[in-house]
This record gives C-alpha cells, sequence and structure tokens, in this order.
C-alpha cells in the first residue's frame, strides 16, 4: 500500500474521564475516530488492532489522557491510524572517565575501618538480643469458655 499523506498527532484523551467509568474505553475510541475525520477529512477511518490494544490496555475504566498516534491516508481512500513508535536514535556509548573512578576509590580507602566495625559488632548484638525465646500465650478465660461452649454445641447435635 503505498500512503498518500501521513501525518502524527498527540489526542488528548482527557475529556473521555467526564464519562461513566464502565464507558470510558470505548468513548475513547470513538475521539480517536472524530478526531481523525476531522483532521484527515474523510469519513472512512480504520483503527489499528495495537491502537485499540493501547487504549484497552488498562481496562475500560481508565484509558490513557493523551496518546500519540501516526494517521495514514491510502490510495483506497480510508485512513489508517495506528500507535506512533518514534526512531530510536542508536548513541555510541560515552567512553568513561577513568581519573574520577580513581579518585573514588583512593577516597574510600582513605577512611577509618574501625567505626564501621564498632557499629556491625553493635547491631550483631541487637539481633542476638531480639532472638531470644517468646514466653508462650496463655490464653484468657473469656477464650477458654467460647472454647467450652462451643464444643458443647457440637456434641449436644
Amino acid at each position: 500500500m503505498s500512503q498518500e499523506a501521513e501525518r502524527v498527532y498527540t489526542i488528548n484523551l482527557g475529556k473521555v474521564w467526564l464519562s461513566p467509568n464502565n464507558q470510558r474505553a470505548k468513548r475513547a475510541i470513538n475521539m480517536i475516530r472524530e478526531f481523525t475525520e476531522h483532521h484527515m477529512k474523510t469519513g472512512q477511518v480504520k483503527i489499528d488492532q495495537d491502537l485499540s490494544k493501547a487504549v484497552w490496555n488498562q481496562g475500560i475504566r481508565s484509558p490513557p489522557r493523551k496518546i500519540r498516534v501516526k494517521m495514514a491516508k491510502t490510495d483506497d481512500g480510508y485512513v489508517m491510524v495506528s500507535p506512533y513508535e518514534e526512531e530510536k536514535k542508536s548513541e555510541a556509548p560515552k567512553p568513561k572517565k577513568e581519573e574520577k573512578t580513581e579518585t573514588k576509590v583512593e577516597k574510600v580507602e582513605a577512611t577509618p575501618e574501625t567505626p564501621k566495625k564498632e557499629e556491625k559488632s553493635k547491631k550483631e548484638e541487637k539481633k542476638t538480643e531480639e532472638k531470644k525465646p517468646k514466653k508462650a500465650k496463655v490464653p484468657s478465660k473469656k477464650s477458654v469458655k467460647k472454647a467450652a461452649k462451643k464444643e458443647a454445641k457440637k456434641n449436644s447435635k
């Protein structure tokens, strides 16, 4: 299919949120269709399946507030609306500066180690204190009475 006209738009779907929550995704699709008819000046609009999935992705109640679309007018006389995918520019990886890493290493080596060890030993002592066995819970009088009543009811049936 050769394409006569191709345009990229960002459609604001904010007004979708004014409709009842169980009809929002439907209204979003209709708003995309109306937007396309208005801007591409044609009544024959086809919405791509990927775009529909993008609108319905979070369910009927919470469609996106904005969506970026590509509209392409074809020779057959209809407009195909699909999600816009940007061409990602491949950037060359930036060379790392070795000087900065060396200075960081030097700073780490210059710090004293003894305070850290003391802090660790204090933390370990606290952990061992917390691991002491806990006292067993003694059931209260009320819970014992309730259990007795339940057993009595079971036995009477």
